[in-house]
């Protein structure tokens, strides 16, 4: 994974990836896919423009489309932040103390000085322009075929996972957060 670097503010299209601290399930755990969604579609009345997305038990991906100006870099953070905030949040309403515990030991020194508390994601986001087409098309792909491949088998069929895209792509379902189809980018 890609860390701490800072992606140019001149808009485009990036594939994007961030974890769950210790790769916890904790986006399943207190069920964070609508929250994930809302995000989704704040960005998109914000003028971003989501591509594609799976939104895994301990991880998501997505390929947006940046506005001119607009920083990724800043864009991630402060999802992060917020969704942290929140799974911090649905823990403790849920008695999960023993993952709560979990975050808690995974903050840095540095960290703590500045006033975290918990470690609720891996330190480092994966953030990736796409120049190509070949590259767009294979990080939709990577992003689709997520939940069937290897340990995940969440879903028999890519179309059939309910937090992806896929079926938008593939089956032509209509798509639970405003997509720009990849065609149009093209």
């Amino acid at each position: 994974m890609t860390t701490r670097t800072n992606q140019p503010i001149h808009g485009g299209v990036f594939f994007c990836t961030f974890t769950c601290f210790q790769w916890l399930p904790m986006i399943e755990r207190v069920a964070m896919y609508p929250w994930v969604y809302d995000w989704f579609k704040r960005l998109h009345n914000e003028g971003e423009r989501m591509v594609g997305y799976v939104i895994m038990p301990n991880h998501l991906h997505f390929l947006i489309r940046m506005n001119e100006g607009r920083s990724i870099n800043k864009l991630l953070a402060e999802g992060k932040r917020f969704m942290a905030y929140e799974i911090r949040k649905r823990l403790n309403d849920g008695g999960h103390q023993d993952l709560l515990e979990v975050m808690r030991a995974g903050v840095r020194n540095g960290d703590a000085k500045h006033g975290q508390r918990y470690r609720v994601f891996e330190t480092s986001s994966d953030i990736k322009e796409c120049w190509s087409e070949k590259f767009l098309l294979q990080k939709l792909d990577y992003i689709h075929h997520n939940p069937v491949r290897g340990k995940w088998s969440l879903a028999e069929d890519p179309a059939k996972y309910p937090h992806s895209s896929a079926g938008f792509y593939m089956v032509g379902s209509e798509p639970v957060v405003p997509l720009l189809h990849l065609g149009e980018l093209l």
